[in-house]
């Protein structure tokens, strides 16, 4: 259900007052408010047609149902139908249709990323007639997965006024502690996913992770993907210790050190690899 309050004053003017109010940093909350325009325009195109399907993955979607005891992202992940053409092609098409006050644009040239099957676009928002912000946004490949539909939680979007779209579709819950688990235990992993591992305990600390779920999207997203194998041997790389440390103390995490990061880690793991597989109903 979409709601359209109007404003009583400048979005802008709005915003530092709400970010004032709430405690929250001014640029996490627009950042939120953009994430919400673009879902809404999502919406709109799946209800007309021009989107076969979608959900959210990545960051946004843990801070859509984590708000801010989730880490902040700037960035969108975005799964659509297609090859990288075809999406594309439907996401420019769904962006034209506006949301509310809110349009969109591309900017400059999208980028092709190969290996991850993906293609990087910057997309321009504006409220009414002036420059809103411009947001990231990957266009990944679907795959097989669970969708949750999601109630925003975060903070200070009901006292923006502006219009919040709901329920979102994010990626399933189980499904993403999967990917994310596979992503950073990879042989030669990027630097860039020292952040799952915190996303990980941040959902069991929340009470949020479902162990035999978790294990059965494991076991298929490992199958799939063929790199390495479940459970996997997780040995923390000495780089990830400086960032997961920093991030901890950010999110004020219940785990400090890197050591016992680690440690709490390969407890997780091994809690979801020695759970029981739900059974199917006949």
């Amino acid at each position: 259900m979409t709601t359209r309050p109007r404003l009583p004053e400048r979005l802008e003017k709005t915003l530092a007052r709400v970010a004032r109010d709430q405690g929250i940093d001014q640029e996490r909350l627009r950042r939120w408010v953009s994430f919400l325009a673009i879902c809404g325009v999502l919406e709109r195109a799946a209800s007309e047609g021009i989107l076969g399907g979608y959900y959210l993955k990545g960051g946004v979607a843990m801070e859509l149902r984590f708000a801010q005891r989730a880490r902040a992202t700037k960035d969108l992940d975005l799964v659509l139908n297609g090859d990288r053409g075809k999406r594309l092609r439907s996401f420019e098409q769904a962006l034209k249709l506006g949301f509310d006050e809110f349009s969109f644009r591309l900017k400059a040239q999208a980028r092709e990323m190969d290996r991850a099957d993906t293609v990087r676009v910057e997309v321009a928002i504006q409220y009414r007639t002036r420059a809103w912000q411009t947001v990231e946004v990957d266009l990944g490949p679907a795959g097989t997965t669970t969708i949750d539909r999601v109630e925003p939680t975060v903070a200070g979007i009901h006292e923006m006024g502006v219009p919040v779209t709901s329920p979102i579709r994010c990626i399933g819950l189980s499904e993403q502690v999967a990917q994310k688990l596979h992503a950073c235990t990879a042989p030669h992993t990027s630097s860039t996913r020292a952040r799952d591992v915190l996303d990980i305990l941040l959902i069991e600390t929340l009470g949020q992770l479902n162990y035999p779920a978790a294990l059965a999207a494991a076991l298929r997203v490992f199958d799939e993907r063929g790199t390495h194998e479940f459970p996997p041997d997780f040995i923390m790389p000495a780089l990830w210790r400086p960032e997961l440390e920093a991030l901890a103390a950010q999110l004020s995490f219940p785990v400090a050190g890197a050591a016992e990061i680690e440690t709490a880690f390969r407890e997780t793991v091994r809690r979801i690899a020695t759970a029981i597989l739900p059974t199917l109903s006949i």
